[in-house]
């Protein structure tokens, strides 16, 4: 193990988050405001606090802060987020870029909501509770390579009913050219942005919501990209070609069909193909080292026909099933590499799923990601790319640190910054103002509900 850090490196990494902030302030600056020293504090309200965080826990945290100016900031003022996001990419580019071994992940984080007035908060399904609940739901896209990782790009989902109402859109200030979109259409609609910012990467990686989408999988099939696509375990496949026509008609009855079916050969679930694979199949692969163990795996790779939405079979590509014998967790993955893809890049391809779930929890628990307090468009756009710039911040500085301290995490980056940052000291008249102006505010909040519930 490799500890070489000293009290130096310590101090010194105060002037370079600073000095990497100097590179982002001119996105801060509008014809009528120069919302640098906000941008800043915003930021250091998330390294320095501990658990959930808002304007007002800031406040108390960052020294000569102003929950109301952070508000502003974050909610009012005009600075346009879409610079300050591919900004943000070409230094992760720079950072972790590899055309090898980096790839992009498509994955999305839900947000539960009490109220139905922030910006895309509906009845939907919530992945953070596993239910139908009142959530937002952003789509994002991150990047890793190797262990590690960051967040690259963000999209708000409306749903169709949020779309079509204008009183919502208007107090939100949805701008009028947004139209509805699905979110494997948002999740492509980044892909793409990526590819036009000539983003380095080998592969896609998606969760099951959109790997299951064969328009998703046939949209990068097309442009050639490769990808590797959770599943669930109900999807169904051929081992072989089945064989594909309009039927004839039935007893000379009806009309003539015209629509393509499969005439022969029966289609299996993947997770009754894991059931009669035979032993001589199966592969032991190393994934990946973990705290605890180094993470083994038994794992399957064929290539199939996938069933796609119109019952017909898609283009041959690979399913992969991985089987944990420790956890016995199983996880099933389509793939479009190429027939002469070897079990240990489908291995790291396949592992590298796990990297964009622990961006979420960085971002949840680190970065203030779920913690924030805005109901508009530009307040959602706004906060979202805040944390995305923080988690650069820390990725930047555990690549740094690292190199002279083997296992530095992210976690221990953001302890650094605790210590080094500079906090407020407040007197007592400070805080009661500070309560007071939190009362005052839930007064508000609660009036403003109470007429709208009428």
């Amino acid at each position: 193990m490799k500890f070489l850090l000293s009290v130096m490196d310590i101090q010194e990494s105060y002037g370079e988050i600073n000095h990497f902030h100097d590179g982002y302030t001119f996105h801060f600056i509008t014809k009528t405001r120069n919302m640098i020293k906000q941008s800043y504090q915003y930021i250091q309200g998330k390294f320095l606090g501990k658990g959930k965080g808002n304007m007002c826990t800031y406040q108390k945290d960052v020294p000569d802060c102003n929950n109301q100016s952070l508000q502003h900031f974050i909610s009012n003022s005009p600075w346009k987020h879409r610079p300050v996001i591919d900004h943000i990419q070409r230094d992760v580019v720079d950072a972790i870029g590899d055309s090898v071994n980096g790839s992009i992940h498509v994955d999305e984080c839900c947000f539960p909501k009490q109220g139905k007035n922030s910006v895309g908060a509906a009845s939907q399904y919530c992945g953070r509770l596993g239910k139908i609940a009142n959530c937002q739901v952003g789509v994002f896209l991150g990047y890793t390579q190797g262990s590690y990782r960051t967040l690259i790009d963000e999209r708000v989902f409306l749903p169709e009913k949020w779309i079509s109402d204008r009183e919502r859109r208007k107090e939100c200030g949805v701008p009028w050219y947004i139209r509805f979109k699905k979110k494997t259409e948002l999740a492509w609609e980044m892909i793409q942005h990526a590819q036009k910012k000539k983003i380095p990467f080998s592969w896609v990686g998606m969760d099951c919501a959109y790997g299951r989408d064969s328009w998703l999988r046939n949209k990068m099939e097309g442009q050639g990209i490769v990808y590797i696509a959770d599943i669930p375990c109900n999807l169904r496949v051929w081992l072989k070609e089945p064989k594909v026509g309009v039927p004839k008609r039935k007893n000379g009855r009806g009309r003539n069909p015209t629509r393509k079916q499969v005439l022969e050969g029966d289609s299996i679930r993947v997770d009754e193909l894991r059931k009669t694979a035979s032993k001589e199949d199966w592969r032991k692969i190393f994934i990946r080292d973990t705290e605890r163990r180094e993470l083994w795996v038994n794992m399957i790779c064929l290539q199939v026909y996938p069933r796609e939405e119109d019952d017909l079979p898609g283009k041959k590509c690979w399913l992969i099933i991985r089987e944990d014998p420790v956890s016995n967790d199983v996880k099933y993955q389509y793939s479009n590499a190429s027939e002469q893809t070897s079990y240990d890049q489908l291995a790291q391809m396949s592992g590298s799923r796990y990297w964009i779930e622990r961006t979420f929890e960085d971002g949840k628990g680190i970065a203030g990601l779920a913690d924030y307090q805005v109901r508009s468009w530009t307040g959602w756009h706004h906060h979202i790319t805040m944390t995305m710039l923080a988690m650069l911040y820390l990725l930047k500085l555990t690549i740094k640190l690292g190199k002279k301290a083997d296992f530095l995490t992210v976690q221990d980056a953001k302890e650094i910054l605790e210590v080094i940052m500079p906090k407020r000291k407040i007197t007592r008249e400070e805080f009661v103002e500070m309560l007071f102006e939190k009362h005052k505010k839930r007064l508000s909040a609660r009036k403003s509900h109470h007429r709208h519930h009428k």
